[in-house]
């Protein structure tokens, strides 16, 4: 349990420290939960970000690639808003 909520605070820092350049377009990103057993980290992009065409790409390109490159490079970023608005 210590070594998820190690690794939890790790992708909690690595969102804060992207979290600036989303905010200087208007946007933000909230964390949602971290899915130890998948390597899932669920987020939600807010204000401009949510309703941009290109927000799987600032996702993919911007998010998930910083946060594989300072926790693990095997995490996946999924945005929860885009998984609800399916179903």
């Amino acid at each position: 349990m210590a070594d998820t909520q190690n690794f939890e605070k790790a992708v909690i820092d690595a969102i804060n420290a992207i979290r600036p350049a989303l905010q200087n377009d208007g946007g933000d990103i909230e964390f949602v939960k971290y899915d130890a057993e998948t390597k899932n980290v669920h987020v939600k992009l807010v204000g401009a970000c949510a309703g941009c065409p290109m927000s799987q790409l600032t996702l993919t390109n911007g998010v998930q690639r910083y946060i594989r490159e300072a926790v693990d490079p095997e995490i996946t970023v999924i945005n929860d808003d885009q998984i609800s608005s399916y179903f």
